[in-house]
């Protein structure tokens, strides 16, 4: 009778113990697809906005007198490291008075051209 406890009860801790671990594997699993799905949106999402602003506050003056770095969905991404330095290090961008960029403006510029960074490196 004695033999016949422990048995059953070391199967019933085996059995835990393997389906905890099925589970904690199942939960990695479902937390690492979720965790690149975000990443994804993010950077999607955030070029979006980026582009908007792109749009309405960089290619309004780029159209009349910089033809050549006309911003577009297809190329913004390669301006990424000359838009941070004219906008965030040397801050020579926008020109003029009219336009200008507000808090949220700049930091939705400075999460796009982070998630280009590291979509770019595959961080």
């Amino acid at each position: 009778m004695m033999i016949t406890t422990v048995k059953l009860i070391i199967g019933f801790f085996t059995v835990l113990t393997i389906n905890s671990k099925n589970t904690y594997e199942s939960i990695k699993e479902n937390t690492e697809s979720i965790s690149v799905y975000t990443l994804n949106y993010v950077v999607k999402d955030s070029k979006a906005e980026a582009f908007k602003i792109l749009e309405s506050k960089c290619n309004v003056c780029h159209y009349k007198r910089n033809k050549r770095r006309v911003f577009t969905l297809e190329n913004m991404n390669s301006w990424a490291n000359d838009i941070y330095k004219q906008v965030f290090i040397k801050k020579r961008m926008p020109k003029g008075k009219k336009i200008k960029l507000n808090s949220k403006d700049y930091q939705e510029l400075l999460t796009w051209i982070t998630s280009t960074k590291t979509s770019v490196n595959g961080i």
